[in-house]
């Protein structure tokens, strides 16, 4: 791998702090050790300008020394800010919209409670629409579903925990499903919606980074979720984790992938059975 030994630093001069070359190579080193996530060289500003909040944050006058300490204590609670900075959470209600009648279909053929493991909570909106969708699918055998919602970024799951948005977040909402799922806000809460009880007490959150050692998971699941989640991580990255699903997966269980995530290519435990959906194939 070339180095930057002979190469002039790069800063801006217009930067409160500066960012050199190897400043930015130690971010992406740190961050795929920590996390898997791999940072593309056309990353450097969208790293630049979140860290840059944890510098003033702190008080740390340049990035080498903030790094430093990260390194130098590898169980120092900024870890978890580091993380969460560099985490990306796009996301609404019912995104990639395709998947949810395969999920209602499959619950209702099911038949009895079905389990889901949704891998990157954010903020919520993922694990309520499969909440929702399986409350649609099942009507009152919905009661015995499960959804584990997890995700590496704290700050997000403490937001998806109060099951709380803005209106516009559900705008595009047909009017049946907003009224049956959601509670309207008034007064001081006037433009906010709640996500109804009996659907969010479906849903568990949980920490949970898939690059840990272990993951904290005894249960199997019907169907997991790791959708727009593997795109970060590179090749061999990707085939570990989805081996590692395997065994969390019941018979004829259900993996849903992100639209631009193909995984045919990668593990030979999960055959393609629609668009951006595995089915375990299991092991001989």
């Amino acid at each position: 791998m070339a180095t930057a030994a002979n190469t002039a630093p790069s800063i801006s001069v217009d930067r409160q702090f500066d960012f050199r070359d190897a400043d930015f190579t130690r971010v992406r080193k740190m961050i795929h050790a920590r996390a898997g996530i791999s940072l593309g060289t056309h990353k450097r500003e969208m790293v630049y300008s979140r860290l840059a909040r944890r510098l003033r944050a702190l008080g740390r006058q340049d990035f080498g020394s903030y790094l430093d300490q990260l390194e130098n204590e590898p169980d120092a609670a900024e870890w978890e800010d580091f993380v969460n900075a560099l985490t990306t959470n796009l996301t609404a209600f019912f995104r990639e919209s395709h998947h949810f009648p395969i999920l209602s279909e499959f619950a209702q053929k099911r038949g009895g409670p079905v389990s889901v493991w949704c891998c990157a909570a954010s903020t919520g909106e993922e694990p309520y629409s499969i909440a929702i969708t399986l409350a649609e699918a099942l009507g009152p055998r919905a009661s015995g579903c499960t959804v584990l919602a997890t995700d590496i970024d704290t700050n997000v799951l403490n937001r998806a925990r109060t099951a709380v948005y803005p209106a516009e977040r559900v705008a595009k909402m047909e009017d049946s499903r907003l009224k049956r799922f959601f509670l309207k806000g008034r007064g001081a809460n006037a433009g906010q919606v709640r996500v109804r009880p009996e659907i969010a007490d479906m849903v568990r959150y949980e920490t949970l980074n898939l690059l840990a050692p272990s993951w904290p998971i005894s249960e199997k699941f019907d169907v997991i979720f790791c959708r727009n989640v593997m795109i970060y991580f590179d090749k061999p990255t990707q085939a570990k984790i989805l081996e590692r699903f395997v065994p969390l997966l019941k018979p004829g269980g259900l993996l849903f992938a992100g639209h631009s995530e193909n995984f045919t290519y990668i593990s030979r435990d999960f055959r393609l059975r629609g668009q951006t959906v595995y089915e375990c194939a299991g092991r001989a």
